[in-house]
């Protein structure tokens, strides 16, 4: 049997990887700027990562949500507490396509409406509902496309405004900082003003905190540069740090019904001791302090490099806009100074590095770029 052809592959295949560092199974070591997509947070195979999670399968590995498992609500309370939401609900799943699938659901539960706006350029996830709202029609398929969604042009308030007014709006569903569509993020002034429209109109307000959250923009979410509180966060990538973890954080006007929601693997064993090491290591290393910092460094050293059009993001979560196509960039990134990186469109180099990445590396990915500009 073949695998099913997915994406295209570099002829690269990582067999160990430390910290900020992989090595392929020839032995050549590379530099990951690019974390899995945003997913390695805590850096690769951290110790306290590692042994959470080799201690849990010693213990339990799996059961399912029809009995009590205690390292659910310490994952819930921890969370709650660094990222400032203790008065919200959570609710565990495996996946951000999921996270988001169960948000729309929530609310479309509770107003019982059906429509749902989102933004030009957006990415949520691939499954039915994610993907009606990601902005993409190759990945829509005629059976997905029977979601009643409408996508406003990205950050345009009187849209929005127009587009709520008109009724039957159950959801807003905007993310901290756009990540595929090229790591645009939303004005505080634009946010609050659309938490108040959506309030004002009964419609509730999902921020998609799947690739922005958990430190990345050097606060717990990239929605908190705002003074708004969603009335729904979804979750996942870096909260597993390459484990399959995703959740829901559900605000306290949201009331809870068995059958609701369902998951046989969401929140369990293995998955929650990977969670809550991934807490345990941001809050200790002040992982976030440090995104905010090398971000920062990151930034004010990525403004010199010659044919930058625009820098974009927070943190590090980090867009480079050139004014050519960056395809052979990334390549003579990858193959010629071993780094990884991600891309957006045609012209823009996409940073998501660990978290723990530090000044010394981010010098190693300048270096290689004033190398391959200067050219």
């Amino acid at each position: 049997m073949d695998l099913f052809d997915v994406y295209p592959l570099f002829d690269i295949e990582p067999a160990e990887a430390s910290g900020s560092r992989i090595t392929d199974k020839n032995g050549i070591k590379y530099l990951d700027f690019y974390g899995g997509h945003a997913v390695i947070s805590i850096g690769h195979s951290h110790p306290h990562y590692v042994k959470a999670i080799s201690d849990q399968l010693n213990k339990i590995a799996f059961y399912s949500n029809s009995v009590k498992i205690s390292l659910q609500q310490e994952v819930a309370e921890k969370l709650g507490r660094l990222s400032g939401y203790p008065e919200y609900s959570l609710f565990m799943c495996n996946s951000g396509a999921e996270a988001n699938e169960n948000a729309l659901k929530i609310a479309s539960f509770t107003n019982q409406r059906n429509k749902v706006i989102a933004f030009k350029h957006a990415f949520h996830g691939r499954t039915s509902g994610a993907v009606a709202c990601t902005d993409n029609p190759t990945l829509v398929a005629p059976f997905n496309a029977g979601h009643q969604v409408e996508f406003i042009n990205r950050f345009d308030l009187d849209a929005a405004r127009n587009s709520i007014a008109k009724g039957n709006v159950s959801a807003v569903i905007i993310e901290g900082i756009q990540g595929v569509g090229g790591i645009f993020m939303p004005e505080p002034a634009f946010l609050n003003q659309l938490q108040s429209i959506c309030s004002q109109y009964g419609t509730f307000l999902i921020l998609d905190e799947i690739q922005s959250g958990y430190g990345r923009s050097g606060k717990f979410f990239a929605h908190q540069y705002s003074d708004i509180k969603p009335d729904i966060i979804t979750i996942a990538k870096g909260m597993g740090n390459g484990f399959p973890v995703g959740g829901v954080l559900i605000s306290p006007a949201f009331a809870a019904r068995h059958g609701m929601l369902g998951t046989t693997f969401g929140g369990n064993h293995l998955a929650c001791a990977a969670a809550k090491a991934v807490l345990e290591v941001i809050e200790v290393e002040n992982l976030q302090e440090n995104a905010l910092s090398v971000g920062g460094y990151l930034t004010d050293q990525a403004k010199k490099l010659k044919g930058l059009k625009e820098i974009r993001g927070a943190g590090l979560m980090v867009g480079l806009e050139f004014g050519f196509n960056i395809s052979s960039l990334r390549k003579e990134l990858l193959f010629t100074h071993r780094i990884f990186t991600g891309y957006s469109g045609t012209n823009t180099l996409r940073l998501l590095p660990p978290l723990s990445i530090t000044i010394g590396e981010v010098d190693e990915l300048i270096q290689a770029l004033n190398t391959i500009l200067q050219q």
